[in-house]
């Protein structure tokens, strides 16, 4: 599975854009939608070398999502846990409450679980981050969203349609 065009814009969204090299909160050097893996002090790059490098931090985290979760997801859930993977790292999610609820069928408690995600040390303190709070907000209503709701013209249907079988 590959993350849709939806879900790269969230992660653009909240990553924002940096065309020269900066350290984030944490301290980590950063540059593009989130790149961290190759950069560094001084770095400049184009718009076009910004996509291409989000578009290459993808693939392992598409790869991680699709081997570390054991159910089956929508393309929502999907999207909605690479761009949590983007943020925290596949080691994150792979020993996170969010991925355990999953596996086991609870898709309401790992949205939830989600939502912890909103710390980052700063100064050495770990603080409660607003910008992570919202995006851990953005991720679990994708993650929540049907991906093709049933559409009920007749009133009188809506108790058969919402029935759980």
């Amino acid at each position: 599975m590959q993350t849709s065009e939806y879900g790269i814009e969230l992660i653009k969204r909240f990553e924002g854009l940096e065309l020269e090299s900066y350290q984030d909160i944490a301290g980590v050097w950063t540059i593009g939608y989130g790149h961290t893996e190759t950069a560094g002090p001084n770095q400049k790059i184009s718009t076009n070398e910004a996509e291409a490098l989000l578009r290459r931090d993808l693939k392992p985290r598409e790869k991680a999502v699709g081997e570390l979760a054991s159910v089956g997801l929508n393309q929502n859930e999907f999207d909605a846990l690479v761009s949590f993977v983007y943020n925290v790292g596949i080691n994150g999610f792979k020993g996170s409450t969010a991925r355990k609820r999953l596996n086991r069928g609870d898709r309401l408690g790992a949205a939830d679980a989600l939502t912890w995600w909103n710390k980052a040390t700063v100064n050495g303190v770990l603080r409660e981050v607003t910008g992570l709070t919202r995006r851990r907000a953005s991720e679990r209503a994708l993650f929540l969203t049907p991906i093709n709701p049933p559409i009920v013209n007749d009133e009188k249907a809506v108790d058969e349609n919402s029935r759980t079988t």
